[in-house]
């Protein structure tokens, strides 16, 4: 297999063969992000593509789930991504679901026919960082497309029978912005209804603008308290038809699982329990990235 590192992947990808088919991230421009920094961004010859898949069919002939690189392969055309599809497709005999990383540009500028076909030859899950519902923290960091694009590319890709994974970034608002980021992220994922949510909390990392922003003191992080303030809120007002809510990512004080809106009291509750002080928070030796 030939993979640039650094190699990143949803936790839920672990088991996926994750097949390389851009290198880096087409935006790379978000102030928290340090994924992609030592990579400039490149779309992999399509022939270099196709015979790793021959190759990994070979090795792995079982595959069930395979996962795009890099940061947002669907970047590339449609038109290129069919014949990607349709070679997994005939590789992989039980294949059961096609994965990727997106932004909300990638998904918008194809058209609904395109998204149709993509889910018909596999594609069926998306992960995209919304990271904050709150305009003024979405330009701070700098996402490169507006919430209404995200919005929009949420329901595009779902309509098309595209599910979609919407990440958020607790504390992304800083001490400043902590309520209204809170608050108008769950509207947001109100507005979006995706199929499933994770909450991950921001970590700044050497070499990024927001690490360079807390350093300078422009940018002032929350306590582990109050990422549950902003679990909180952002329950409260996340109304959504049906989706799998996560907070164990490594880098949560507080890990929670559960189904909204069924689960919405419990996860509540177990958010009040820590904030009481009855549930310890993992402690910063425990967490990651």
């Amino acid at each position: 297999m030939r993979y640039r590192e650094p190699v990143f992947r949803p936790p839920s990808e672990a088991n996926s063969y994750l097949l390389p088919v851009t290198d880096g991230c087409s935006h790379n421009e978000c102030t928290y992000c340090a994924m992609y920094l030592t990579k400039r961004f490149s779309v992999r010859p399509p022939a270099d593509v196709l015979e790793d898949i021959a190759h990994a069919a070979e090795l792995m002939p079982e595959t069930r789930r395979v996962f795009l690189l890099d940061g947002d392969a669907m970047t590339i055309s449609a038109s290129r991504l069919i014949p990607i599809l349709e070679a997994l497709r005939e590789a992989f005999p039980r294949l059961q679901r096609v994965s990727s990383y997106v932004n909300a540009i990638s998904i918008n500028n194809k058209s609904d026919e395109d998204l149709v076909r993509l889910r018909e030859l596999g594609l069926s899950l998306g992960y995209i960082g919304l990271e904050s519902g709150d305009p003024l923290v979405n330009d701070a960091i700098v996402k490169g497309a507006t919430i209404d694009e995200q919005v929009t590319a949420v329901e595009r890709a779902q309509t098309a029978g595209i599910k979609m994974s919407v990440m958020v970034l607790l504390g992304m608002g800083g001490r400043a912005r902590t309520r209204e980021h809170a608050i108008h992220t769950g509207q947001v994922l109100s507005r979006m209804d995706p199929r499933f949510i994770s909450c991950l909390c921001v970590t700044p990392v050497e070499g990024t603008p927001l690490h360079a922003q807390v350093q300078d003191g422009t940018f002032e992080m929350i306590t582990p308290e109050d990422t549950l303030n902003e679990l909180d809120l952002l329950l409260q007002n996340t109304e959504v038809s049906g989706a799998v809510f996560r907070s164990n990512h490594a880098s949560n004080y507080l890990p929670l699982k559960g189904r909204l809106p069924v689960d919405r009291n419990r996860l509540l509750e177990a958010v009040r329990a820590a904030r009481r002080g009855e549930v310890a928070l993992k402690p910063e030796h425990l967490r990651g990235l």
